[in-house]
């Protein structure tokens, strides 16, 4: 975990309103991803990796903020 815990909040957060929520017009793919799941409609390959990787971001700041809370970082 020592690599995670040296990555700064800021760059997760700057990663999560760019890659998270990328193109910002018509909509963020993160949200039509999450739609289409919801639907039912996520089936192909591309669809599915477009869904993980926007998602990232808000995965891995989710967790970085639960270390921060539990004391398991320095920052």
């Amino acid at each position: 975990m020592p690599f995670f815990d040296n990555i700064p909040l800021s760059v997760l957060i700057v990663l999560c309103l760019l890659l998270g929520l990328a193109p910002f017009v018509p909509e963020p793919h993160i949200v039509e991803k999450l739609r289409m799941l919801s639907q039912g409609s996520l089936r192909k390959p591309i669809d599915i990796f477009d869904l993980f990787y926007h998602a990232a971001p808000f995965v891995l700041l989710v967790f970085k903020l639960i270390r921060l809370k539990r004391g398991g970082t320095n920052q």
